[in-house]
């Protein structure tokens, strides 16, 4: 017996004709009234006295009408329940990003997903790239993103947008020009992060390019925020992107120029682990995330991006 047979059943019991019950099934009287013996054949009871005039509820018939309705009811609860707007997308989701990037997308993204996914129940995470690409290899985060690194065969990477970096500078600094030559970043003190920060392993690759070292000013592992503040205090000089320090530029703390010869690009891409399931509903709520990046790069609340 199951619910379908209770379903049919109960189509019958409350119509109490088996053309009607048929209509309302989708099927021909002859092969409804086949279940409906089917099924009292194999409950060894009489659920119906057929006559011309339609049919009657036994006893045993009776009883089931109850097991029958309480069914019915559970099914439209139920379907009701998970179709609504609450519980559609995962119930559960973790994000991670950069500073950089969480700066610029999580308030955005966390009133995106809330609109459409309104029962879903959000954790962002901040972090650099190297520990952000061991909490997807542990699955402590769903999904992250990340300014995608030179090695990520391992991660499911979703390229979005493309960044170009900027040399930034305190007034005291003197003109720059309108682009820093990478050849000259060995030249001048720079406020950088510790390993394994992207920028100090990009800052290093560049300088090597040309048989030279970082010349580290000082190392700052805070925010964005105060590495831009020892700049403008004259402490250095630093590489971000452009939506970083355009608020400083406009103040005139800070000067920032293309770094160039050539050009320094990074790729910012959404990750997700391929060695375990993603969660369920994972690919509609990225694509959600997708989407409002994007809108934030159209309407230029992402400066100096490019969408790819």
């Amino acid at each position: 017996m199951t619910s379908e047979d209770l379903l049919m059943f109960l189509s019958v019991a409350t119509s109490g004709n088996f053309s009607r019950a048929a209509i309302e099934v989708g099927l021909s009287q002859s092969a409804l009234s086949r279940k409906i013996s089917t099924l009292e054949a194999e409950l060894n009871i009489r659920l119906f006295y057929r006559s011309g005039r339609g049919v009657v509820l036994t006893e045993p018939g009776h009883r089931l009408v109850k097991y029958a309705t309480e069914v019915k009811e559970l099914l439209e609860h139920a379907t009701a329940d998970l179709s609504s707007p609450e519980h559609q997308g995962p119930s559960s989701i973790v994000l991670a990003a950069q500073p950089t990037i969480a700066k610029i997308l999580f308030g955005s993204i966390g009133k995106a997903l809330k609109q459409e996914y309104p029962g879903i129940k959000m954790r962002f995470k901040e972090g650099l790239g190297g520990y952000i690409r061991e909490w997807i290899a542990n699955g402590e985060i769903d999904a992250a993103i990340v300014y995608l690194p030179e090695n990520h065969a391992s991660l499911g990477a979703d390229v979005i947008l493309r960044e170009q970096l900027y040399f930034v500078a305190p007034p005291e600094f003197g003109p720059i020009g309108k682009g820093f030559p990478v050849e000259r970043l060995a030249s001048v003190p720079l406020v950088l992060p510790a390993h394994p920060h992207g920028l100090r392993v990009l800052a290093e690759s560049l300088t090597a390019r040309f048989s030279r070292s970082v010349n580290l000013s000082m190392e700052c592992d805070a925010s964005v925020y105060i590495t831009k503040q020892l700049v403008a205090e004259n402490c250095g000089c630093t590489i971000l992107p452009l939506v970083s320090v355009q608020e400083e530029m406009r103040k005139g703390t800070l000067q920032a120029v293309p770094l160039i010869n050539p050009e320094i690009i990074r790729d910012v891409a959404i990750i997700s682990a391929r060695n375990r399931p993603p969660i369920p509903s994972q690919r509609q709520v990225l694509e959600t995330v997708r989407q409002q990046i994007v809108h934030l790069v159209k309407c230029g609340a992402w400066a100096g991006a490019t969408l790819v």
